[in-house]
């Protein structure tokens, strides 16, 4: 076989496998009720498990994420590909709830590491393989992310309307994947040659020159991401609480939600930054007025329809604050500035729906605790806007 085609082939296998990390980490979506209805769990419980996860991916970000530009891409994706193995064996052997939150302790972490790594032999691959689609990269990489997230919930809540033994039987099938994945992973050509370089981790850098539209980025990552988190972890609790109670409905919206943001950033690929921008906040707040407003009236057509609109808007938001973010930095500090969107992100992710769980836990209905999300969600996108008008793009970025 020859290089070019070694490469070509090689780059199928890394998106594939990148799809299926991903998609091993909304598994637990659709199941999170049966965990409820047979531990007799409280919702907070089920956004712990949920939280430990976001924590997780980001200590890899920042301890391991950045490695593979050092000892090579092959030398992280294929161990974290194995991490989560161990974590889709052990949910498979001991469907235990401290089982869950440990494997999804490994989970995160093994996420964290693939996130960067596939992303960026993705695109060394395709450089080698002699294309002429330049932007084919990110159309993938970005399909792999987000588009895995949303297929991991929607086979799960296939597999537990179809087949026995629900909270064992996806572990089993996305072990089958993983081990495959990582085996498949082992033969894809290297980009990197390894170098040894003194350790250390992942810095933050705020571009002090524009500060002000640095964090309205990062507030803008902190608002689309508790999005992202109510729907991976609340959105068949919230559906329950709608009258559609089982794990299909809610790995079917899961999906809807985390397919529409991958859609709109493949399709809005080449939207300059400052249009991606306002057009991600104006749909994201449009969909969590929506949404908020189903759940209030109870109406679980406008909690779905309001979730698909506000994923849209959330993966043209989530393109247009890293852009914002990176193109504010100097080039050798585009990786750290990238670094804090995310640490924003994922700390948007776990915060509020640990608030919602604890208030229900509290005896705070959904019909209460999510439109108040959604308000705060509209609050913080709307100072965004004010912070970006107020901070207008240098002109050299």
């Amino acid at each position: 076989m020859s290089t070019t085609r070694r490469h070509r082939l090689g780059f199928l296998l890394v998106a594939s496998a990148f799809a299926t990390a991903m998609a091993f980490a909304t598994v637990p979506t659709p199941l999170w009720a049966l965990y409820r209805v047979r531990d007799g769990l409280p919702t907070v419980l089920v956004t712990v498990a949920f939280a430990v996860y976001a924590a997780g991916v980001a200590i890899a970000l920042f301890t391991v994420g950045h490695l593979s530009d050092h000892v090579g891409r092959r030398r992280v994706l294929v161990p974290a590909l194995a991490l989560e193995a161990v974590a889709a064996l052990a949910l498979a052997l001991t469907p235990d709830v401290v089982v869950l939150v440990v494997a999804r302790v490994l989970t995160g972490l093994a996420v964290g590491a693939i996130t960067p790594t596939a992303t960026a032999w993705l695109a060394e691959l395709h450089g080698r393989a002699a294309s002429t689609r330049p932007a084919t990269p990110a159309v993938v990489a970005t399909a792999a992310n987000l588009g895995g997230l949303g297929l991991g919930s929607l086979a799960a809540g296939f597999l537990v309307g179809h087949l026995g033994d629900p909270l064992r039987v996806p572990h089993l099938v996305f072990l089958v994947l993983l081990v495959v994945s990582a085996l498949a992973a082992a033969t894809v050509p290297e980009t990197v040659t390894a170098e040894h370089r003194p350790y250390r981790v992942q810095r933050i850098a705020v571009p002090a020159a524009a500060r002000g539209r640095y964090l309205a980025a990062a507030l803008a990552a902190f608002g689309l991401f508790a999005v992202l988190g109510l729907f991976s972890s609340l959105a068949p609790a919230v559906l329950s609480s709608l009258g559609h109670a089982g794990a299909v409905p809610g790995g079917a919206t899961s999906f809807a939600v985390f397919a529409a943001a991958a859609v709109s950033q493949v399709l809005l690929v080449k939207l300059p930054a400052h249009h991606q921008l306002r057009l991600g906040l104006l749909l994201t707040g449009l969909g969590v007025v929506v949404l908020g407003a189903g759940v209030l009236a109870g109406a679980v057509a406008l909690f779905v329809a309001g979730g698909v609109v506000a994923g849209a808007g959330v993966g043209v938001l989530l393109k247009g604050s890293l852009t914002t973010a990176t193109s504010l930095a100097p080039a050798h500090s585009r990786g750290e500035a990238a670094a804090g969107i995310f640490l924003a992100g994922y700390l948007g992710m776990a915060l509020p729906a640990l608030a919602v769980g604890f208030s229900s836990s509290a005896g705070v209905s959904f019909a209460v605790s999510v439109p108040v999300l959604a308000a705060v969600v509209l609050l913080l996108l709307a100072s965004v806007a004010v912070a970006l008008r107020r901070n207008p793009a240098p002109t050299a970025a």
